[in-house]
């Protein structure tokens, strides 16, 4: 397949960049040609930011998985569509074929059939990486179903609410998952949540680990078993289901400034298009391309860059189920040799921790295969970059060091690999079809180069957020409320002389972990449960390996006797509500916080004193006990 919107030079990305903002629903419609519809669109854009209301190729209908699989299978029904390498470098990996997969999918949506999903239902899915994660993830698109997929690590209780918000009746999960040396449990984890979750109907588990399992009587079903029964039935093929462009293809919780996680909504034909875009231009990918993507499913980067846009694509992606540090720090760096990786995309804390255990780990292997690097979730450092760039790259790979987020569905900020320029720790230009724009703290927009400010989106892009499931208004408060008529990103970013863009971090009281986003008020939520803390607050502070730690302030009422003691069991109480995370990485017993008369806590004190500056702290006339600040410095972790 050649993609006749692959931008190939500077002088093509200009001009698209320029089509797309003098004429975009041209644009988008000339890319939305090239997939397989049902029927096509009357209408290419209706959008307004004040509901907010976006609505892309209205009247259109179609299905995500005959784009993904069904329409290669007359040209490449034998290539590779997943290739699986396991947590054991020793187990033999899996390849699973565009004709495989497509078999596999359809069987699948046959066992959700059998137990009554239908259309519009939710399905969480809580798995390890294995392959029947990303066969679950399309059956359910098949079948019309919206999946919700939970990170393998979130606890009973994380995945309680996100059952609640959802409404979902269905699960699928495995016993338990590999994880470097360790063996998680998943199937006791989901058995814990479903105590306070009795609408759950069906829970279907696949057998990874062999760890022993309670298994209720007409509620939970094995895999293989529901698989032996679309067997007996001869495996007939399973047409996919019509969808309306605007029909919801998933849900996936992303932690917010407030305690409760949001249900992000994406739409079936807007996201499957930017996405397919996104992979096809950011990454130059070839035909016969290997594509390792070394994220999770269970965030936004493994749905987007695992398994949708690649697919659409007819690429062949690489899904790995470890740790980049077991059995040893050179993991990565065999799976690109053993596999011919030509794109491996990956995460800036994965590549810092690696940095740590020097290039010893590096040498030994050839890495000659690598056409194209990439980092995402966070913005990279600049000794990062130079250390990938020469280390990994041999100085001979483009880096693209890519800008998105949960609710923008694919990347919207990035230099295209070899096509433009890449700037050391600069996400540099936006893609055609998106125009950010920065503002001050009064919504004025900030002109020019050379300038700083918060960062916004003035159009949509087809797979912007549409919804928070169950709650528009949250939507609608959080995204495009702060300034009129654009979406907020939530993140700070600088314009250079050439319009580049340097993104800089949250602004607002969202935390940015080794590139998951975690809500303060979300850990201190947990930290609060925890018998004996009266109050707490959590900011952000630099992480040398993680980018950014998290730094909890705790007013403690109980006795302070084994304080490390008291610290470990406010760790074990977070893991427990939230996931290990979300666990603090420093706790500093206080006897106050910083608060305002008006009771509100004044974070920018604490973020700073966090961060080491304890002089230039700022006006502290303003707090109703300004000597609580000197207390908090001279106890400073």
């Amino acid at each position: 397949m050649s993609y006749s919107y692959q931008i190939g030079s500077l002088e093509q990305y200009h001009e698209a960049y320029r089509k797309s903002v003098e004429d975009p629903e041209g644009f988008w419609a000339e890319i939305a040609r090239t997939f397989t519809w049902k029927k096509p669109w009357d209408k290419v854009l209706e959008w307004n930011f004040k509901e907010p209301n976006v609505k892309w190729f209205i009247g259109g209908q179609l299905n995500i998985t005959e784009n993904c699989l069904d329409r290669h299978l007359e040209s490449k029904a034998d290539q590779p569509a997943i290739i699986w390498e396991s947590n054991d470098p020793n187990e033999h990996h899996r390849v699973l074929t565009y004709r495989r997969l497509h078999f596999k999918v359809c069987q699948f949506a046959w066992v959700l059939k059998n137990n009554g999903v239908k259309k519009g239902d939710r399905v969480c899915i809580y798995m390890g990486m294995v392959p029947e994660l990303a066969i679950a993830v399309l059956a359910c698109a098949r079948i019309g179903a919206i999946h919700s997929v939970i990170f393998g690590g979130f606890s009973a209780q994380s995945i309680a609410d996100r059952l609640q918000d959802a409404k979902a009746e269905y699960i699928i999960t495995c016993d338990g998952a590999y994880r470097g040396n360790k063996t998680i449990p998943l199937k006791p984890v989901i058995d814990d949540a479903l105590v306070t979750c009795p609408f759950v109907k069906t829970v279907i588990v696949h057998t990874r680990t062999r760890t022993p399992v309670s298994m209720i009587k007409g509620r939970d079903l094995w895999w293989e078993d529901e698989i032996n029964r679309v067997e007996t039935q001869g495996n007939p093929d399973f047409p996919a289901e019509t969808m309306d462009a605007e029909d919801p293809l998933f849900i996936l919780y992303t932690s917010g400034s407030t305690g409760k996680p949001k249900g992000v909504v994406h739409s079936s034909a807007g996201y499957m298009i930017y996405t397919n875009y996104s992979f096809v231009n950011v990454f130059q990918n070839k035909p016969g391309d290997v594509h390792f993507c070394t994220a999770d499913i269970g965030w936004i980067t493994g749905h987007s860059y695992i398994v949708y846009g690649p697919l659409s694509a007819g690429a062949t992606s690489l899904m790995f189920e470890g740790i980049p540090t077991f059995p040893d720090a050179g993991r990565f760096w065999a799976i690109v040799d053993k596999y011919k990786v030509n794109i491996l995309y990956t995460a800036p804390t994965a590549i810092r921790s690696l940095m740590v255990f020097g290039t010893d780990f590096v040498t030994p292997y050839k890495l000659d295969s690598l056409r194209v690097l990439g980092t995402v979730g966070e913005p990279i450092n600049e000794e990062a970059w130079h250390w990938y760039d020469e280390q990994i790259g041999k100085k001979r790979c483009p880096i693209v060091d890519t800008w998105w987020q949960t609710e923008t569905g694919g990347i919207l900020i990035s230099n295209l690999a070899g096509v433009t320029p890449a700037i050391p720790a600069h996400a540099t230009l936006p893609l055609p079809g998106v125009q950010p724009v920065l503002v001050d703290e009064n919504g004025k927009e900030v002109k020019g180069n050379g300038v700083s400010g918060n960062l916004c989106i003035k159009f949509p892009w087809p797979s912007i957020i549409r919804t928070t499931y169950g709650d528009h208004e949250r939507c609608r408060t959080t995204y495009f409320a702060t300034y009129e008529n654009m979406y907020f990103t939530g993140d700070g970013a600088l314009r250079d002389e050439k319009g580049n863009y340097r993104i800089t971090g949250r602004v607002d009281d969202v935390l940015n972990v080794s590139g998951h986003r975690i809500g303060t008020a979300e850990v201190e939520n947990a930290i609060n449960m925890h018998y004996g803390v009266v109050e707490s607050a959590v900011v952000g502070y630099p992480h040398e390996i993680k980018g950014q730690g998290i730094y909890a302030y705790v007013i403690y009422s109980g006795k302070r006797e084994d304080e490390e003691l008291i610290r470990k069991d406010i760790s074990a109480t977070v893991s427990r509500i939230i996931g290990p995370i979300a666990k603090p990485d420093k706790i500093q017993f206080v006897t106050g916080l910083p608060k305002t008369r008006s009771g509100k806590i004044m974070r920018r004190i604490l973020r700073k004193i966090a961060e080491g500056e304890l002089q230039n702290l700022g006006d502290t006339t303003t707090l109703l006990d300004p000597a609580v600040v000197e207390e908090i410095k001279t106890g400073k972790q």
